[in-house]
């Protein structure tokens, strides 16, 4: 619940009682990294997942036609009255952030998702972006490599077909796309930014990869945590790890209440979900 009235000047900060609802948008389950996160950070909090099967890939779409399905599948969950709004996607989050704030906030805080340079650069070790290669070298991944890891090596790799292969729970593909970002990453990389909000599924397997023997452990670097922190920051709620995990769960897949898709419980972080109620 949140208490909004005020009688004059500026209003006071959003307080949040009772139960916390947030939602989660992506064309596909690239969001199950951070949906998984609040799910442990607020077993209670109940969660509206909004999808976009019809429209997926955003990827290849031009900037003004992503933007245009990501509004769409904001006000799908908007319509449920979620606390805060989570754009599980990096690429969303570059092309349609601005508008998704400007159509929804202050009323619907919005929370980006922006991989993860900043942290991985203050260890100051030569480190490896895995991006799409849409990403890979374009001047937004560029500005972040700027500003946040001046005079760190960096190494960005096209992760070919990655993204793509995780949404289908594609094991050959998977072992296929990452083994060939292995062989591009270079041998002395002691840290690896997953760019890309898909490749948070497949963590462990991209650590194996890349690993080399006699090496310090590999240190992978996601945005899911730090998403989820800043959600509940941004409603004024607490992490609650050991509430009662009574969350409901909401599934839209492009504005229709639906099932999550089969592919999500091929993945420890939608198999999580197994355990929510469906929201009545």
């Amino acid at each position: 619940m949140r208490s909004l009235t005020h009688p004059g000047g500026p209003p006071p900060p959003i307080v949040y009682r009772g139960r916390v609802k947030i939602a989660l948008m992506d064309s596909g389950i690239g969001l199950l990294a951070a949906t998984a996160a609040v799910r442990r950070l607020r077993p209670d909090a109940d969660l509206i997942l909004s999808l976009d099967p019809d429209g997926m890939p955003w990827g290849p779409r031009t900037p003004e036609d992503l933007t245009g399905r990501a509004l769409d599948v904001a006000e799908a969950a908007a319509a449920h009255r979620p606390d805060a709004l989570i754009v599980g996607c990096n690429t969303a989050t570059v092309h349609a952030l601005p508008a998704l704030r400007a159509r929804h906030e202050p009323g619907l805080p919005v929370v980006g998702t922006v991989p993860a340079i900043k942290p991985a650069a203050a260890g100051g070790g030569p480190l490896a972006i895995w991006a799409t290669p849409a990403t890979t070298g374009s001047a937004y991944q560029r500005g972040l490599i700027r500003d946040y890891a001046d005079g760190v090596p960096v190494t960005e790799v096209p992760c070919h077909g990655l993204a793509e292969a995780v949404e289908h729970a594609d094991e050959t593909a998977i072992d296929a796309a990452v083994a060939a970002a292995a062989a591009l990453t270079p041998p002395e990389v002691t840290t690896v930014v997953l760019g890309c909000t898909h490749y948070e599924l497949v963590g462990e397997r991209i650590r194996a990869a890349v690993q080399r023997p006699g090496r310090p452990p590999l240190v992978l670097h996601g945005s899911a945590g730090a998403v989820a922190a800043q959600a509940l920051r941004r409603v004024g709620a607490a992490p609650a790890p050991d509430a009662t995990p009574d969350g409901t769960l909401t599934v839209l897949l492009s504005g229709r209440e639906g099932a999550l898709p089969a592919a999500a419980l091929a993945y420890a972080e939608g198999r999580l979900l197994r355990t929510a109620t469906p929201a009545r």
